[in-house]
């Protein structure tokens, strides 16, 4: 059996009940009348290794918005978008140069609403190893890969909160190598792992 159909299978056995997930950062109370979230999809690029790898992007510190954080590929819908799995797919060609017909398609999993409004569909894939990626550099610094038994094992999920805009928010982080992996991006993540768990 493949990674991506052991992924899909497992991911399947998990889609009804199961895990308490994180439904994103708690902004619906800050939303003016007749604001929605804008709708954004991310690719969640796995690793076809015997030990499969989870990619991701280091942002450049020079961005207006998260500047020097932990991101996977991705940005908000386009209207001439088929679908949320285009939206991931084009988003991480043009940030990373990652060709989409080399990306096998898993699924999706739990959507996640962020602090800035996005509401972001998470897109699984598993992409070949050792590619080599070319980083668009204003939108990314690095490219890096993090083993994924790391960052799914809820050991490694540290739970922090901080008070912000009179509101206390929880965010959990994880660190791999000196990179700090925290907010959205490690909600998705957290997400993926309770699932994993949930189905296995």
């Amino acid at each position: 059996m493949t990674l991506a159909s052991q992924l899909r299978a497992t991911l399947a056995a998990a889609a009804t009940g199961g895990p308490i997930l994180l439904q994103g950062d708690p902004r619906d109370a800050d939303l003016a009348p007749g604001e929605t979230f804008v709708s954004a999809a991310v690719l969640v690029p796995i690793v076809d290794r015997p030990d499969p790898g989870l990619l991701l992007t280091l942002r450049p510190t020079t961005m207006r918005k998260h500047a020097g954080q932990v991101a996977f590929p991705g940005g908000r819908a386009d209207p001439e978008d088929a679908d949320l799995f285009e939206t991931a797919l084009r988003e991480a060609e043009e940030e990373i140069g990652l060709p989409r017909e080399l990306v096998d398609i898993v699924g999706t999993v739990d959507r996640y609403r962020t602090i800035t409004g996005y509401e972001v569909t998470p897109v699984v894939g598993v992409i070949p190893p050792d590619l080599i990626f070319m980083p668009q550099p204003a939108e990314v610094e690095d490219v890096f890969e993090v083993p994924l038994a790391f960052v799914l094992e809820a050991a490694n999920h540290i739970e922090h909160s901080v008070e912000w805009q009179g509101h206390e928010r929880h965010f959990y982080e994880m660190i791999w190598e000196g990179r700090r992996i925290w907010g959205a991006t490690a909600g998705m993540i957290v997400n993926l792992g309770r699932r994993m768990a949930y189905g296995a």
